[in-house]
């Protein structure tokens, strides 16, 4: 359907938050009100019912279901946003063991996000000519981060003594994603995947830790959702604060400080939706292959009007960064989409140009449309 500036509903493309799931966001809106089988608002409901406590194990559970999880595994709840878990990861996981030597974490340097972590698990300025307790075994800042390494190029940098590696899955800014699995086996394999996390199915028994921050695919800002193995936890340096180790949380099942109902409550909503309504993360993956195979073929079509710069077998599903020929025809663009309800559509601030994320929530329907106002555009500009 062709939208026209008459429209009043806005389609959030936004790199987030997210948007919702229409049925999610209506069940949201009523339980502002009053959660059915409560009798309260969500905003005002204890962290100490039973009905919160059972909500908790309700969602870590469906969370195991999606991603077939063994009971290796703990699913957690936590604060802090995914730049918590950067400088948390190291904290618990970058230090030697008794009577070893010492060998840095490997992390790979993908783009914006990934450059974050790194900055984060530096725990302390480096005295000069000191060793670093990080290692960079990849950078793409070289080729201005529009591809990303091949497995087997891996292979011959990453070492099998780090005490753990380290990347992030999908580049929000700058539209860049791996499509396998990165890292040595035998090596604690960490990920930030809070951009394309619960979008397809994962192979989440190869991880050791997973962490997400929800306000992409999972519901509003608030809650980081960690996967972590049970062999990790013994893994933890005994200097981590108590708040910071994951073993606090795994007792105190994600309720040790006051957690955040409702960004919970969302994202059992979500997998609720993902589950019953689409039908698992094979469906979920699917559709979202398809929204950015449509965005992306209006742009290869496009003559050059369009470009991104991101290497094709690296292209994200989640985020898709493309610039137009100048800047005053960029800003023209973002102008007349907001005026078509398309919001959201500006890129990152570190990099400019135009960037539509396609979370789970943004609809099929939603992408056909922008792609038909694309193609208005190039023809009238």
């Amino acid at each position: 359907m062709k939208r026209t500036q008459t429209d009043r509903n806005l389609l959030n493309f936004s790199g987030g938050p997210g948007a919702l799931a229409a049925s999610v966001l209506k069940q949201v809106q009523a339980s502002i009100e009053s959660v059915p089988e409560v009798g309260l608002s969500i905003l005002g409901i204890s962290h100490r019912s039973k009905w919160f406590t059972d909500l908790v194990i309700e969602t870590e559970q469906r969370i195991r279901t999606l991603l077939n999880l063994s009971e290796q595994y703990h699913v957690l709840f936590l604060q802090g946003g995914a730049t918590q878990q950067f400088s948390t990861v190291a904290m618990a996981f970058n230090h030697s063991e008794p009577n070893k030597p010492k060998h840095p974490a490997q992390y790979l340097d993908t783009g914006y996000w990934s450059g974050k972590s790194i900055e984060g698990a530096q725990l302390k300025p480096q005295p000069e000519n000191s060793a670093s307790d990080i290692h960079v075994a990849w950078s793409g800042k070289a080729k201005r981060y529009t591809t990303l390494p091949q497995r087997a190029e891996l292979e011959s940098v990453l070492s099998p003594n780090a005490p753990y590696f380290h990347y992030v899955s999908n580049e929000t800014v700058e539209g860049l994603q791996f499509k396998e699995v990165m890292g040595l086996e035998g090596v604690p394999r960490i990920c930030d995947m809070s951009s394309d996390f619960l979008s397809a199915p994962i192979a989440a028994d190869r991880f050791s830790l997973i962490y997400a921050h929800a306000q992409k695919n999972l519901g509003p800002a608030g809650v980081t959702i960690v996967v972590i193995k049970d062999e990790m936890l013994a893994k933890i340096s005994p200097n981590v604060p108590t708040f910071l180790d994951y073993r606090t949380h795994v007792r105190a099942h994600s309720n040790f400080n006051t957690p955040p109902v409702f960004a919970i409550y969302v994202v059992n909503l979500i997998t609720q939706w993902l589950m019953s309504e689409i039908g698992g993360l094979a469906n979920m993956g699917a559709i979202n292959q398809q929204k950015a195979n449509d965005l992306y073929k209006v742009i290869d079509a496009s003559g050059g009007f369009y470009k991104c710069d991101v290497s094709p077998a690296h292209r994200s599903v989640m985020n898709v960064s493309f610039k137009l020929a100048e800047q005053s025809l960029e800003e023209a663009f973002l102008s007349k989409a907001l005026s078509y309800g398309f919001s959201g559509l500006g890129g990152h601030r570190s990099v400019g140009g135009i960037r539509a994320s396609l979370y789970n929530g943004v609809t099929l329907e939603a992408v056909n449309e922008l792609s038909e106002f694309m193609r208005d555009f190039q023809q009238r500009a």
